[in-house]
């Protein structure tokens, strides 16, 4: 017993530290990703922080060569907690991808935004999602919303040219704790201005109930199509009207092998790349690493740290399964 306090008091005191304690233990209950901002943690290492967006980790997979009639790209991730939807995470499995040397995207995030329809102009932010984006051949030409194909009302577009011109699709969907595959898949050629496009499909299987969920399509140029040499996946924390300083949140993510046309892509070699926090956008501040585990790649979100600036750049042995 503290001394002084007869058994009543003790009691009380115990029933005050136990509601005191009991929201700080609910908080930590309800947010699994929780930790400091990345002021406090940056301050505590002594570094400062780059403008939003951070690319915290990135991988890459070098293929043995182009892929000659491309038909769908396939990714499977395994994101291992909750994550809630007052941070932004972008879970892309396509961090950059190109067919016939156009550009797009995709993954998931935990707060989509954009244009509600093809005829507004107003952003909403409905909350998780996933998103398909791509962009103009020179990224200076604007790319209309000609190119972009809802799949339900409950769809969202985005035509602009903040990060060159892009032409985008996305869909609210209550992505959680799991393992997803995002993928895209060749669709109808159609006459396209003075030649001929084709309507490239975006998909999000869930694996625990079997389910996919269309995102919605986009228009390319041509009619067949070369998949490059090369394909990579990232995690970003972004920033967005609704929450403009997003916290890192703690989350492990793990990619899977590529698969492109049905089969696993043959890939020579992978590595795994860390932007300097001390260059500006697209610098980031160290907050994750990335390791191999079989055929999968395994991204470690955690608290801010200082890197070695030798393990910027590393090789991640991937053994195929």
């Amino acid at each position: 017993m503290v001394p002084g306090l007869t058994m009543i008091s003790m009691q009380r005191f115990l029933t005050v530290a136990f509601l005191l304690l009991a929201p700080v233990a609910s908080q930590s209950a309800e947010d699994p990703c929780e930790q400091p901002t990345p002021e406090a943690m940056a301050a505590d290492v002594g570094i400062d922080l780059p403008r939003r967006p951070w690319h915290v980790a990135n991988i890459w997979w070098d293929l043995e060569k182009p892929v000659d009639m491309f038909v769908s790209l396939e990714m499977d991730v395994t994101i291992d907690r909750d994550v809630p939807e007052t941070y932004n995470l972008y879970v892309s499995p396509c961090g950059i991808a190109k067919v016939n040397g156009l550009q797009f995207y995709g993954g998931l995030q935990s707060n989509i935004n954009g244009w509600a329809s093809k005829e507004s102009r107003k952003r909403v932010h409905p909350g998780r999602g996933a998103i398909f984006s791509r962009w103009s051949s020179d990224k200076k030409t604007p790319i209309g919303l000609e190119h972009a194909r809802t799949a339900g009302e409950d769809c969202l577009v985005e035509s602009a040219g903040y990060e060159g011109e892009f032409a985008s699709v996305r869909r609210p969907y209550a992505w959680k704790k799991g393992t997803y595959t995002w993928s895209v898949t060749k669709g109808e050629s159609v006459d396209h201005k003075e030649g001929r496009g084709t309507w490239f499909t975006c998909r999000v299987k869930d694996h625990a109930s079997g389910e996919t969920q269309e995102i919605g399509s986009l228009l390319f140029e041509g009619e067949e199509f070369q998949f490059w040499a090369r394909h990579s996946a990232f995690v970003e924390v972004y920033s967005t009207e609704k929450i403009p300083r997003s916290n890192i949140p703690k989350v492990n993510v793990t990619f899977g092998w590529p698969r492109i046309n049905g089969a696993k892509a043959a890939v020579k070699k992978a590595s795994a790349y860390y932007p300097d926090p001390a260059k500006g956008v697209p610098g980031s501040p160290d907050c994750a690493n990335i390791r191999a585990a079989g055929d999968e790649c395994v991204v470690e979100v955690g608290p801010i740290f200082r890197r070695d600036e030798s393990k910027r750049r590393h090789p991640l042995e991937l053994k195929a399964e």
